[in-house]
């Protein structure tokens, strides 16, 4: 049996979605560990009087690539913390309605955050704002937010599309 057109172009959605998401947890695995060699770089050095300059930056900005690319790995796995005790009291179609509910509340929620990044990052590039101590520019910070957030949005439909399944396997 064929697939149908449509059906093909899911599919590829499908695949590209979990290869975006799959991206964005490297990305997020490579800042963590580039957090714990830069923070291990600036304690030795500062033992020896030598602290590594921007490391406070580095280590900012690195968080926050790190959070915003860890969210929809985190999202298509279904690992975020639930109300368990709450949940489980529910039947299966409660489940079903407050999933859905509070799905709908969080794809406008991150379709907002994902236009006001965008335009943050625009505000950043104009003022020329930069990090605290070495003036790093950092107009791009709010565009990485922004595509993690609109990935979210993609992550959070393909599960009102499948209730019950991830996307992802951890």
């Amino acid at each position: 049996m064929q697939a149908t057109p449509v059906g093909r172009f899911y599919d590829r959605y499908v695949m590209v979605l979990r290869r975006a998401v799959g991206a964005l947890a490297v990305v997020a695995g490579m800042a963590v560990a580039a957090m714990i060699v830069v923070t291990c770089v600036d304690v030795v050095g500062r033992r020896f009087g030598r602290p590594l300059k921007g490391a406070y930056d580095i280590v900012e900005i690195l968080g926050a690539i790190t959070i915003a690319g860890g969210l929809p790995y985190t999202t298509g796995c279904k690992g975020h913390v639930a109300i368990e005790f709450f949940f489980q009291r529910l039947s299966r179609p409660g489940r079903i309605i407050v999933d859905t509910f509070v799905r709908m509340i969080t794809i406008p929620m991150f379709s907002f955050l994902t236009w006001r990044f965008v335009h943050y990052g625009f505000e950043l590039k104009a003022s020329g704002q930069g990090t605290s101590t070495m003036g790093w520019p950092i107009f791009w910070l709010p565009w990485w937010m922004a595509l993690c957030c609109g990935v979210m949005v993609l992550v959070i439909l393909y599960h009102l599309m499948h209730p019950g399944k991830e996307l992802t396997k951890p």
